[in-house]
């Protein structure tokens, strides 16, 4: 199958070197160009997108604004929103996530993390952004700017439905490891670990791997480390 990729950035020079990049994949096409999140919101719909790369700051709807609007529509259940930042270490990247983001990059990645994200990220397979994974989104929770006010008591409380075997391998989740590496650790299979995943995602209300991170630092789960 063909991803459909939506382009979502102001900057007219960096939406035609991705629809380059990304149109020399045979498995990708890029469907539509978007200056600000409004229209992204709008091309979403209309041209079936699989994955938005979708910058944050644009004018107007702003990239956070649009992923809350594309994540809480139904209609749009199917797509994955995949957020490109110039500053990786960016309090708008964890808003993002909580808005329902699949996950991010820098756009100073390279073309072949860029090409990979897009394609992670329309399996819904694993978190995205490759050097920043690790401790990130752990950094911003630490600092409690507003994660105490994203904090959902009854969400920790659906921590309760999952077996023990599913909070293990949501902490291996919120590590940043993909599900063979989560295999070799709790010596188990691949596929039971995707089993799990999709156990704890449905439990937890999660649209993909992005949210169970946060979900785990949110409800304590998995507490950050300091540097």
């Amino acid at each position: 199958m063909t991803i459909r990729v939506l382009l979502a950035d102001d900057q007219a020079l960096l939406r035609s070197a991705f629809r380059v990049l990304v149109d020399s994949e045979p498995d990708m096409e890029v469907v539509g160009e978007a200056s600000d999140g409004a229209e992204a919101v709008r091309l979403a719909k209309e041209q079936r997108a699989d994955v938005v790369l979708m910058d944050i700051r644009m004018p107007g709807t702003d990239g956070l604004a649009a992923t809350r609007m594309i994540s809480t529509d139904p209609s749009l259940a199917h797509v994955r929103i995949v957020i490109l930042t110039t500053f990786e270490v960016d309090d708008y990247v964890v808003q993002s996530l909580r808005a329902g983001a699949s996950g991010f990059l820098g756009k100073g990645s390279e073309p072949e993390e860029l090409l990979a994200a897009i394609r992670v990220a329309a399996g819904g397979e694993a978190l995205l952004s490759p050097t920043a994974t690790k401790g990130l989104i752990a950094r911003f929770l630490a600092q409690g700017d507003g994660a105490d006010d994203a904090h959902d008591p009854a969400r920790a409380e659906r921590l309760d439905a999952l077996t023990v075997r599913e909070r293990e391998v949501l902490v291996q989740v919120a590590a940043g490891h993909s599900n063979d590496e989560i295999a070799d650790r709790l010596e188990v299979s691949p596929l039971t670990v995707k089993t799990h995943v999709n156990r704890a995602m449905s439990k937890l209300g999660a649209r993909d791997r992005a949210q169970l991170v946060v979900i785990a630092y949110e409800t304590g789960l998995v507490r950050p480390r300091g540097e």
